[in-house]
């Protein structure tokens, strides 16, 4: 057996548009260089080529994936924004040619040199107009209090020239009706021209935004992929490392990876519910199998706490929820005792049979509870089998307590110095781990 070389795995520098993202990339590469720090001090003494693989695993699944799904979702949304405009360019140029249509239609009828101010202006005079809009028309334009004070004003030629002249001011629009009909042909035929142009830029850029974002969607898959091939060979390889630092070490890498794939299994699932639609609604989130069961090895034991499953039917909704709370029957002492506990302290509802900590994330949607990605505070995070030191067989669970731009704290039981005892730990990269609201 050799030293471990130290290989080259270089860290991209920190870019963002904004401080706030400086900041987290920073955050984020500083957490990075850290990890392989520590990594490269637990492959001491390692065969090179064996180390090199689980930091390899390493970068992949904690750098280059990570950096690929977010260039994912900034492509993703950018593609969005980029459709939306299309369309409301599209349905600019429809009502365009829509107004076209029509003043075809009324030329066809009445001619090219009827006019349409004054016609406007004579059928208010006609029409009994007391309390209506149009009376506050005829007051504004002539300036009369009543229909007969109006059709009084009317009888004088220069009274009815000086109205039409008043409310086609008043209406000064591109197409206003102060034209006439061939004027106003003119400009809508011209205007036509101009949003068709803008009409099929916007389409060209939506075409390119979606196929952007189907390229970075490909490069992600692709090293998702590479990512499973580099977790099935070295898998097969953990049990030839003698120091049990080092045999850690290859198990943390190796649960990261796995952890990124039941993410990218969770993320399709609800991407396929969300396009389901059930009586005419959106159909809810339901529990979902989409890997819980993690490292049945415990990498730094935490206290593993009994409780028992059972579910109930309810539907997806907001935070908490008081379906299936018959109250804390958890065993006293535990994680699931705390969590139940610190989630009724803050005036959230929590179901009693959610099962083990590591199993809260998939039992929770069937009680109607949210399971995501995203912190908030009260949130319950439910750590997979071997998860961040996570007891091996059932897993952990923890209550954020406060979310800090990248960063969020979590309150915790049982995790360090026993039944009962409560501490607290700050973590990053969310993505990685599944909360319950």
């Amino acid at each position: 057996m050799c030293t471990a070389a130290a290989i080259a795995i270089p860290v991209a520098p920190a870019q963002a548009d904004t401080y706030s993202d400086l900041v987290n990339a920073r955050n984020a590469q500083s957490a990075s260089v850290q990890r392989e720090a520590e990594l490269r001090a637990q492959l001491d003494g390692v065969n090179q080529e064996l180390a090199d693989k689980i930091l390899e695993l390493n970068d992949l699944t904690n750098n280059k994936i990570a950096a690929a799904q977010e260039k994912v979702t900034q492509a993703n949304e950018a593609a969005a924004t980029a459709q939306s405009e299309a369309e409301t360019a599209s349905s600019r140029l429809a009502a365009a040619q829509k107004d076209k249509q029509d003043l075809e239609a009324q030329i066809e009828k009445t001619g090219k040199d009827y006019d349409d101010a004054h016609a406007a202006v004579a059928q208010l005079a006609r029409e009994e107009m007391h309390g209506s809009d149009a009376s506050d028309v005829m007051s504004v334009v002539t300036g009369a209090t009543s229909t007969t004070d109006f059709v009084n004003s009317m009888q004088s030629r220069d009274a009815l020239s000086r109205n039409e002249a008043n409310a086609a001011s008043s209406a000064a629009t591109t197409l206003n009706t102060s034209m006439n009909r061939s004027e106003r042909l003119a400009a809508i035929e011209k205007q036509i021209a101009t949003l068709k142009t803008k009409a099929d830029e916007k389409s060209a850029a939506a075409q390119t935004s979606a196929a952007t974002a189907q390229s970075e969607r490909d490069q992600l898959e692709q090293l998702r992929q590479e990512g499973e091939a580099k977790r099935n060979e070295l898998s097969e390889l953990v049990t030839s490392l003698d120091s049990q630092a080092a045999q850690q070490a290859a198990k943390s890498v190796l649960l990261q990876s796995e952890v990124d794939s039941f993410n990218s299994q969770y993320q399709k699932e609800q991407a396929e519910a969300a396009a389901q639609v059930n009586n005419g609604t959106q159909g809810s989130t339901s529990a979902n199998d989409g890997g819980g069961g993690g490292d049945t090895t415990t990498i730094v034991p935490s206290g593993g706490d009994g409780g028992n499953s059972g579910n109930s039917g309810g539907n997806s909704g907001g935070q908490g929820t008081s379906n299936g709370d018959y109250g804390n029957a958890y065993v006293a002492g535990q994680c699931t005792w705390w969590a139940y506990n610190r989630r009724q302290q803050l005036g959230i509802g929590t179901p009693s049979y959610l099962g083990n900590g590591g199993d809260w994330w998939r039992s929770a949607p069937s009680y109607g509870l949210r399971v995501d990605h995203n912190p908030e505070a009260g949130a319950a995070i439910s750590f997979l089998p071997g998860q961040d030191g996570a007891d091996g067989t059932y897993g952990h669970v923890a209550v954020v307590e406060s979310v800090n731009g990248n960063s969020f704290e979590i309150s915790e039981m049982n995790a360090a110095g026993g039944p009962y005892v409560v501490s607290y730990r700050t973590l990053y990269n969310s993505g990685q781990y599944w909360f319950v609201h």
